[in-house]
């Protein structure tokens, strides 16, 4: 099993940074960074999902400002490495033009609560996931999830109380 090396402070004033691990070179590189944070983990989120696709790691670090400093935030376990043990959602039967496009709707309406939650990298089974949500509930119970997330994520806790 190859170790990688710890994550760097970045250089320069504290601010919202997300360091990316390069295992080819087994460097840091700065991927985003802003002085405020969802930005930065939405700019993290896709970057995450690029590598991805492209079959590459993405080991990512998140860095802060707190009082003035720098502050770590280890990154949680990272999404590929989660256990994707769940069934994946019975198809569902050919929409016309109609009922697709309100599917496209509430699956807007969930991506908007996760993404004010926080949670911009989803993985293949957190988007299968998201499917079988919007192919089984209405729009106004999708909404009201999206309200529980939003709420989530502005409230002081892991995903909230860090944003601009």
């Amino acid at each position: 099993m190859q170790t990688r090396p710890p994550c760097p402070q970045p250089p320069g004033p504290p601010r919202w940074v997300a360091m990316f691990h390069r295992p080819s070179d087994g460097s840091w590189r700065a991927g985003a960074e802003s002085p405020y944070r969802t930005p930065v983990l939405y700019a993290a989120g896709q970057m995450a999902r690029t590598l991805r696709a492209r079959g590459e790691a993405a080991d990512m670090e998140l860095w802060g400002p707190q009082d003035g400093h720098w502050r770590h935030f280890p990154a949680a376990q990272a999404p590929a490495a989660r256990e994707e043990t769940s069934p994946e959602p019975a198809p569902a039967p050919t929409p016309g033009r109609l009922s697709e496009r309100m599917g496209d709707r509430r699956q807007q309406v969930l991506m908007a609560g996760l993404s004010r939650a926080g949670l911009y990298d989803l993985t293949a089974q957190d988007q299968l996931a998201v499917e079988a949500l919007v192919d089984r509930l209405d729009e106004s119970t999708l909404r009201r999830v999206a309200q529980w997330l939003s709420s989530a994520g502005s409230a002081d806790g892991p995903l909230g109380s860090h944003t601009s």
